[in-house]
């Protein structure tokens, strides 16, 4: 990966032509600047969105223990509860910045990879819109692993206390381990791309990924123990079977790209 000004050009062999001047530390912290304030405002924006749905989206992130074969016990008239009076703000604070980022993501990712473009070759930068788009996929997929192993999760968990003891969980507890949750799930999907763009920068090559398959299915093993919260090995499957998937498409791609 060559650092180029935005008015670089290439020839057919993706070596930079002519000798344009490169982008001076002030031009590169500048071109950062507006790519962060971009990003910023998607972000706000994503929030107020965030904040008219969020009856929506709790309803949504209880969900899942209403699944649970005690719902009627666990959830108070199909409620949760606050116990605190500042509680139900910094909740709705909480959910509305969540999923104000998810919201912008797809802009985050645009900017970040804009960002970097001018340092990639011409055959590098056909690949840019397609892995914003492939990101926020893995993103969603992700997050849909999770609410999809949640309500198992739960299950196991809740069923270690035994007949005489009932979950009531507080709404800003049980709702920032659902966030936590989504979001490993979400960022975890994400490392088909990490490992992408480090073999488009030359780092890894697909001879290597697979020469660590042994070492990678390790990690993935316990990157799944340590995210999903119970351990049991229908859970552990549910996270580490796809993650595995993932690293052999990864594989394949890398080796589809250097061609």
């Amino acid at each position: 990966m060559k650092l180029l000004t935005k008015n670089s050009k290439e020839d057919a062999a993706g070596q930079p032509t002519g000798t344009p001047p490169e982008m001076s530390l002030l031009e590169h912290l500048d071109e950062l600047r507006s790519r962060l304030v971009k990003m910023v405002l998607a972000f706000v924006l994503g929030c107020s969105v965030s904040w008219f749905l969020y009856e929506k989206i709790l309803r949504l992130l209880i969900g899942p223990l209403k699944k649970l074969p005690v719902s009627d016990q666990i959830i108070s008239r199909g409620k949760l509860v606050f116990t605190a009076p500042t509680e139900a703000f910094f909740i709705r604070l909480k959910i509305t910045a969540f999923t104000g980022l998810v919201f912008a993501l797809p802009i985050i990712l645009w900017q970040l990879w804009r960002f970097v473009t001018p340092g990639l070759h011409k055959r590098e930068k056909r690949y840019v819109l397609p892995f914003v788009f492939i990101s926020m996929g893995l993103f969603v997929a992700g997050i849909n692993l999770a609410f999809f192993s949640l309500p198992k999760a739960l299950e196991v968990l809740t069923s270690f206390a035994g007949q005489d003891l009932i979950l009531l969980p507080r709404a800003a507890e049980y709702l920032s381990f659902v966030l936590l949750l989504i979001a490993a799930f979400g960022l975890s999907f994400e490392f088909p791309i990490v490992l992408i763009a480090l073999t488009l920068v030359g780092v890894l090559s697909s001879a290597k990924l697979r020469k660590g398959r042994k070492a990678a299915y390790l990690i993935i093993l316990i990157a799944a123990a340590l995210i999903t919260p119970t351990q049991d090995p229908i859970t552990l499957a549910i996270m580490a079977v796809p993650l595995g998937l993932l690293y052999e498409a990864t594989i394949l791609t890398t080796r589809l790209l250097k061609k």
